[in-house]
């Protein structure tokens, strides 16, 4: 009974997350309520960044319009749904491992919209696993990336909407999940319209985005639903501004605003709430080459619920950790009141490339942060961001995948089907955005708010036959929670490194060979030992019959260590799939 009600409870979170994507098709797609971008020269006559900062909580992402191509003429249509079956081997390679068999069955569909006002996408599968070995339990995931946009005045207004699914090992684990381990689901989705319009010389520019998270704990011993169970972010930016030269001025200006606010509803109900007002100057030095300045208040504040104390007030363990007291007045985990500044320079030194870096003090102390796009050709694309934000992990999940190009390639784990933790733009990525990695926000999941320093590249291209992304990152986070003596159940602080790469070669008009490869290190100043995770997997496939039917040969090798107990597993695949 409480294994179906479980997945009465994935499918509908599932569906909801589902259906606000699906909404946004007729009246919706949403993104990160984005302040507007530096652009000293411009078309659209903005100048200084409108909120050089993305509102508080949240990193600064490009606007919609900026990362959509030009609306095709034409309505470009391509949806495949799919059935698959395959039998899959799993052999645990250490001494005295245990070697498990598997059907695996799986349903999908693989689809891309495009019309003049209308850009869709989406990823989904969901997967059955019937186990063979007896005292092993039958398993389902449901995985997937869905993206809208929706034009609604061309120009001006727009709508987007996504909605993600995938799962994670646990801390430190989220590359080279397996079938064998205990998971946690993560369901993801957001919807808002932004606005992007002109009053004469003016640039008026504003967003909002509503998101949602859920999280479903499968493991024995997992407590994360008592802690971080779901969460409802709100987020909003606006900015007026004028690019160089408009009113005679020699330099562009902006004013901006942001707020953003993620209630979580885990058994502590944290609450973080954030807003922040600054002015931006930018002055052109140069054809290519402009300095850029900004100044402003910023206001956050995040708090929890108190634990249940003694008659001495010392905190009451149980067996579950601390726990929380309704009744008590909240605890104050962070607050921040103050000025923030900054300089840099914005580098544009040809249509294909962009490069902005910026330092000053905000958060209370010195911050850096900087970003490069970069179109090699239309086939090659690369973006590198050095990042410092405070954010809760609502937030950061959705801006990891809004931020995705148009035309991105999900690129599933070809044994576990599941998301392989990276996701690369498709051909002609158009803005240089090579796609995006979320290791850094599903490698621990936490109902706090956190200060995250560190910087990523994301890689993608194809020449010819060949297509290829590569992916890296290292992020640094600090937990912004409740200093208690005798209560030291959560980590303070941890750090992420990690790499991904992917290799396609497509070898005939009907067959092609893949080839991926991933490490993490993950490390947190709870545990001694560091959680590392280490893999490859390597794929082939061949369709017949007017390539609707499929035949999929797969191979992955998988090793995880927490410094307590290493794993290593082999695993083969061979299966059917059938392409309507």
């Amino acid at each position: 009974m409480k294994i179906e009600l479980a997945r009465t409870r994935t499918a509908r979170r599932l569906a909801l997350a589902i259906g606000l994507s699906l909404a946004a098709a007729t009246g919706a797609h949403a993104q990160d309520a984005p302040p507007a971008r530096a652009d000293y020269g411009a078309a659209q006559g903005q100048s200084a960044d409108a909120g050089a900062e993305a509102q508080e909580g949240q990193e600064a992402e490009p606007a919609p319009s900026s990362r959509r191509g030009r609306r095709p003429a034409r309505v470009r249509s391509e949806i495949h749904p799919y059935l698959e079956v395959a039998q899959v081997l799993s052999a645990d390679l250490g001494s005295g491992g245990e070697t498990l068999t598997y059907t695996s069955l799986a349903v999908g569909v693989d689809g891309q919209v495009q019309t003049r006002r209308v850009t869709a996408q989406i990823s989904y599968r969901y997967e059955r696993d019937i186990q063979w070995n007896n005292g092993a339990s039958d398993s389902d995931s449901h995985t997937g990336l869905a993206m809208v946009n929706l034009e609604i005045v061309p120009g001006a207004l727009q709508l987007d909407a996504g909605a993600l699914a995938t799962r994670t090992g646990g801390d430190g684990r989220v590359f080279g999940v397996t079938s064998r381990d205990e998971t946690i689901d993560v369901y993801s989705a957001y919807v808002g319209p932004t606005l992007s319009t002109h009053a004469g010389p003016l640039a008026i520019n504003a967003s909002y985005r509503l998101g949602a998270v859920w999280v479903d704990d499968h493991r024995a011993a997992g407590l994360l639903n008592e802690d971080y169970d779901n969460s409802i972010a709100h987020s909003a930016t606006a900015s007026i501004g004028m690019a160089p030269g408009g009113a005679g001025l020699p330099f562009g200006w902006t004013v901006g605003a942001g707020y953003a606010r993620e209630d979580n509803g885990g058994r502590f109900d944290q609450q973080f709430e954030g807003y922040y007002v600054r002015g931006d100057l930018v002055l052109p030095v140069g054809a290519t080459l402009a300095l850029t300045a900004g100044v402003g208040y910023e206001n956050m504040r995040a708090d929890q619920r108190d634990l249940v104390r003694d008659i001495n007030g010392v905190p009451v363990i149980g067996p579950t950790g601390p726990t929380p007291d309704p009744a008590a007045p909240r605890l104050l985990t962070y607050e921040l009141d103050g000025v923030m500044y900054d300089g840099g320079v914005i580098w544009r030194p040809s249509a294909r490339t962009e490069l902005q870096a910026r330092a000053g003090r905000r958060y209370g102390g010195t911050t850096v942060t900087g970003s490069l796009d970069h179109r090699f050709n239309s086939h090659q694309g690369i973006h590198i961001d050095v990042f410092d934000s405070v954010q809760t992990f609502g937030n950061q999940l959705a801006n990891d995948y809004s931020g995705l190009p148009s035309g991105f390639d999900a690129n599933r784990d070809p044994v576990t089907g599941g998301l392989g933790g990276c996701v690369f733009g498709g051909q002609g990525q158009g803005q240089g955005k090579g796609g995006a990695c979320f290791d850094r926000s599903l490698v621990s999941i936490s109902g706090n708010s956190f200060r995250m320093r560190g910087g990523s590249l994301v890689f993608s291209g194809e020449r010819g036959r060949w297509s290829y992304g590569i992916g890296a990152g290292y992020a640094h986070r600090r937990y912004n929670r409740p200093q208690i003596a005798g209560v030291a159940a959560f980590a303070a602080s941890d750090e992420v490194y990690s790499i991904y790469g992917s290799l396609s070669r497509q070898l005939s008009r009907t067959s092609s060979l893949n080839l991926n490869a991933f490490a993490s290190w993950y490390d947190s100043d709870v545990n001694a030992d560091a959680v590392s995770t280490i893999g490859a997997t390597a794929s082939y496939n061949r369709s017949f019959l007017s390539e609707h039917l499929q035949l999929m040969a797969a191979l992955g090798i998988y090793n995880s260590d927490d410094g307590t107990d290493s794993a290593t597993n082999a695993s083969a695949l061979g299966g059917l799939r059938y392409t309507f």
